[in-house]
């Protein structure tokens, strides 16, 4: 689910020398940006799918909330991008809603909802993907998987956040119909752990923030944040996200992940 300048040149070449090693120097701030991505995902590979439950909580500009309980699949493809099935169960009025995504390494991903009182499965068309999510204040785009070949990179600087020393990277998406010009992502050295995404809009303003908390580690390997804040900060509203109860390693069964497994969920 989600997924980001130095002010002077000699700042940048130290940081990077004592952060990666003597080599960097002759690397770009761009060449820098794409090594960290690449090291986060290979991090992340080999879990071999996992569920889990998703308790959605929306706030508008006054702090009038709701809640939305969801139930998540995820399948990990091997030499493409993983597929994600997000199911809502609660409250009644979107019960049996469910969201597929395919997440593609250099395509657009395939994102499709199931609308249980139509009875009719509806594709997200890549022009849509900036829009809403079930009425939270995460995109369609913010959905899919962030891979690697979806972005162009950056590196900008190096910087305490969350008690740990961060790396603070620059991505571009390469999708010009994306709702984003650029996203800001901080991640500690340590664990490579995303603490913070700023997502600017097509006009460079700042738009958004998603802050990442309460991370704990599975299978002796994994980090996954638990709380995941999104503020809007043109509309004054914030959707958290709270994850429990993962499984890692769980046998998911394939045949869910596709348009006519929609209309089976329950």
């Amino acid at each position: 689910m989600i997924t980001v300048k130095p002010a002077l040149t000699a700042l940048l070449f130290s940081v990077v020398a004592g952060s990666y090693g003597m080599s960097a120097l002759s690397q770009t701030p761009e060449e820098i940006g794409l090594r960290i991505e690449k090291e986060y995902h290979e991090a992340l590979d080999g879990f071999a799918n996992y569920t889990a439950n998703l308790n959605m909580l929306l706030r508008n500009r006054q702090g009038q909330e709701s809640e939305r309980q969801l139930r998540i699949k995820v399948l990990e493809m091997e030499n493409d991008g993983d597929r994600s099935l997000f199911i809502f169960d609660e409250p009644r009025d979107v019960a049996g809603t469910a969201f597929l995504v395919h997440s593609r390494r250099e395509e657009n991903d395939e994102q499709w909802l199931y609308l249980p009182a139509l009875q009719r499965v509806k594709r997200i068309a890549s022009s849509n993907r900036s829009g809403s999510f079930m009425g939270s204040e995460f995109a369609y785009e913010d959905m899919g998987v962030p891979e690697v070949e979806k972005f162009t990179y950056k590196y900008l600087r190096d910087e305490s956040c969350a008690n740990s020393e961060c790396t603070v990277t620059e991505r571009y998406p390469v999708d010009k119909r994306s709702g984003y010009r650029r996203q800001v992502v901080w991640r500690d050295k340590d664990e490579l752990r995303i603490r913070r995404i700023e997502f600017y809009d097509r006009k460079d303003s700042l738009l958004k923030t998603l802050n990442f908390e309460d991370y704990q580690q599975y299978q002796d390997r994994y980090w996954q944040a638990h709380t995941l804040d999104m503020v809007n900060h043109v509309t004054g509203k914030s959707t958290t996200l709270t994850w429990s109860d993962f499984v890692y390693g769980e046998d998911v069964n394939a045949n869910e992940f596709t348009q006519t497994g929609l209309r089976r969920i329950r």
